[in-house]
């Protein structure tokens, strides 16, 4: 999983440098998959359920699963890159999010560091002894704490030879509760946040989720192992020693 986790940053590495004013999603995404492909590994999302792509790209107001397609990247754009990798039968899933073209409005940049501040969060959480409820708990408190809210309808997961795996791993509950977290769990934590409320609706594509109320959204997302040396974020680049 560290091998696959390796590959997949190193896949984000490259597709975020892509991430500019006018160039078009679709593009983007079969960049992405020709990269994966060409190291001996496979698009995790593309034919799962039928998702007909590499890569999640969502923008502004939609939260996840965002297709690509022929949308032009514009400044201003607030964009999601959510993306995962099979290789040797293990998975791996992780997702960033992007301001194009500056710096971004004041509002905006917080809603971006809060939202991968209670990633860290809850990452801190993965420890031998906690339970679930510590890592959901930890990213909620992050949030509210800043006035967004975390997206209730969706989830984070367990990941390992299928993408989904038991159990969900939400980003609100209380502490203390839910299953003990073991060495060796692999866990996708990612919240979800809304600068506005946390009601979400999905378009008639099927796959697209956006806020109910238009306000914008960000997502941040790292596959995260929990370790005799504590909690172990695979979805980075390892040094060589590592793999």
């Amino acid at each position: 999983m560290r091998a696959a986790g390796h590959l997949l940053a190193l896949t984000m590495q490259e597709v975020l440098k892509r991430i500019e004013p006018g160039a078009k999603d679709g593009d983007i995404d079969g960049f992405a998959e020709e990269f994966i492909r060409s190291h001996g590994a496979l698009p995790a999302f593309k034919g799962y359920n039928g998702y007909p792509k590499t890569l999640c790209m969502s923008f502004n107001e939609q939260v996840v699963h965002g297709i690509p397609g022929n949308r032009r990247i514009k400044q201003g754009d607030l964009i999601g890159i959510d993306c995962g990798v099979i290789l040797d039968e293990y998975y791996s899933d992780m997702a960033r999010s992007v301001f194009v073209g500056g710096e971004p409005p004041r509002r905006v940049r917080k809603l971006m560091e809060v939202t991968e501040r209670a990633l860290e969060r809850g990452t801190q959480n993965m420890v031998e002894g906690k339970r679930l409820g510590d890592v959901s708990a930890a990213v909620q408190a992050e949030v509210e704490a800043h006035g967004f809210s975390v997206v209730r309808a969706l989830v984070g997961h367990g990941i390992g030879t299928r993408m989904h795996e038991e159990p969900q791993v939400p980003n609100y509950g209380s502490p203390g509760t839910g299953p003990e977290i073991r060495n060796g769990m692999v866990f996708a934590i990612e919240p979800m946040v809304n600068m506005g409320r946390f009601a979400v609706k999905t378009l008639p594509d099927g796959w697209t989720i956006v806020t109910a109320d238009k306000s914008l959204s960000c997502h941040f997302e790292n596959t995260v192992a929990a370790t005799p040396d504590g909690p172990e974020i695979l979805s980075r680049v390892q040094s060589e020693a590592n793999l």
